[in-house]
């Protein structure tokens, strides 16, 4: 069984609804006067099902050459006081993969991304 990486839809008017973590809760009122929503990041899918949205989720399945732009990490900064900014594995400096590996708790799915990227980038 696969494990969700990106839980987002694509409303009509082309506008990307993603919920990057747990209750990270989007609403979006579309061009065409409907709300779409998503919600549950990579814990749960919940969404809008008007039937015109285009699902973009996308699962561990994919090659890492993939997942590496999907799988995103939340970060407050080198020193934790600046605002939450979510980076993809691709665009994380080597030394903050390191360091969530090695400080923090990512789910199994971020932790393998993040890994197959050390090797990837060459890193032992």
């Amino acid at each position: 069984m696969s494990n969700l990486i990106r839980n987002a839809i694509q409303t009509p008017d082309g506008t990307i609804l993603e919920s990057l973590s747990r209750h990270d809760y989007k609403e979006y009122t579309d061009a065409n006067g409907k709300t779409y929503l998503v919600d549950g990041g990579l814990a749960y899918v919940r969404r809008s099902a008007h039937g015109d949205e285009v699902d973009l989720c996308l699962h561990d399945d994919e090659p890492h050459a993939v997942q590496r732009h999907i799988v995103k990490w939340g970060s407050y900064g080198i020193n934790g006081d600046q605002p939450l900014k979510y980076k993809s594995v691709a665009d994380m400096d080597t030394a903050h993969i390191e360091a969530v590996l090695a400080e923090c708790f990512p789910s199994p799915v971020i932790k393998e991304c993040m890994q197959h990227e050390l090797v990837l980038r060459g890193v032992e």
